[in-house]
């Protein structure tokens, strides 16, 4: 199996949990991760699936105007220009059958509604993908860190995926 895993992030927290998700993938596919801004412009067609994931920004993927608002608190300018959002937007259907999963960051408050993730995979099934599954990964305030053993849930979540799709 082939998967392709690509991730927006602003301060690193969704790189990291793009990275652990990839680890886990590893014993069961050939993994490949980009950042939204080197990610190509379409999904090859040897890719079974699609993995995404982004920082939940006022409850949903980010857009121009977040994504400055974060470079203004220190994050980094690699995604402001184009994000997920509008990868994903600009993404042409997948000319074969390709799964697809979304992840995201998000601050740890108890019923904060609407996450990346969720935007992700309405935009995915748009595209005709199959939406496998949804996780969200905390972190601790705006810019993180990551709270505890989050990383180790997305290795985990990362193995399940290729799991879920071998059997």
């Amino acid at each position: 199996m082939r998967a392709l895993v690509v991730y927006e992030s602003m301060f690193g927290n969704t790189h990291r949990i793009a990275d652990a998700i990839a680890d886990g993938m590893a014993d069961g596919s050939d993994v490949s991760v980009f950042d939204v801004s080197d990610a190509p412009q379409r999904v090859p067609d040897d890719v079974d699936l699609l993995v995404v994931g982004g920082p939940t920004h006022a409850f949903s993927m980010s857009r121009l105007a977040t994504r400055r608002g974060a470079a203004r608190r220190g994050g980094a300018y690699t995604d402001v220009p184009e994000g997920l959002r509008e990868w994903l937007h600009a993404l042409p259907a997948p000319p074969s059958a390709c799964a697809f999963a979304a992840f995201d960051t998000r601050v740890d408050m108890p019923l904060l509604p609407g996450a990346a993730s969720q935007s992700a995979a309405r935009v995915a099934r748009k595209l005709g993908l199959e939406v496998v599954d949804t996780a969200s990964f905390l972190v601790e305030g705006y810019e993180g860190p990551l709270v505890g053993g989050q990383l180790q849930r997305a290795r985990e979540w990362g193995h399940g995926l290729t799991e879920q799709l071998a059997g």
